[in-house]
């Protein structure tokens, strides 16, 4: 009783681990998953987060989820680096959960690591880059629909 994928002929959605059946899938498409599954946590955190903080006069729920990402990717890099971690750790949490929570949280954290190259000019010059254009990209798009 095993089932075919797309017609072809002994290509197999399932098989046996531990005496329950599980789907089988490809690396990449394994790789999709955790990234997806992690992003739809992500977003509707940070709509969460935004939507119990309307109304304050400062986006605090931009400010909180940026900071609370960039303190999660920090301590994920680390624990990862330390050996503890696994390439799917870092692709449902910094990829897909943070990603999608914040980008501000990657940015973060590639400045850091070029501070602790000891490339200070580059991190500089990243920070200043990524937000002068980052804010001038937004201005010109809302003067372009505008």
């Amino acid at each position: 009783d095993e089932a075919s994928l797309g017609g072809r002929a002994g290509a197999r959605l399932w098989r046996e681990h531990g005496g329950a059946r599980v789907p089988v899938c490809s690396p990449a498409m394994r790789d999709l998953l955790f990234v997806g599954c992690g992003g739809f946590i992500g977003a509707v955190a940070r709509y969460g987060v935004s939507r119990a903080l309307v109304g304050a006069a400062l986006p605090f729920g931009t400010l909180l989820v940026n900071v609370m990402g960039s303190l999660a990717i920090g301590a994920l890099w680390a624990w990862i680096e330390a050996g503890n971690g696994h390439e799917s750790h870092r692709q449902f949490v910094a990829v897909g959960l943070l990603g999608a929570l914040t980008t501000f949280s990657t940015f973060s954290l590639e400045v850091v690591l070029l501070m602790r190259d000891g490339s200070m000019g580059s991190a500089a010059l990243m920070v200043a880059l990524n937000v002068v254009l980052a804010v001038g990209a937004a201005r010109l798009g809302m003067a372009l629909v505008g």
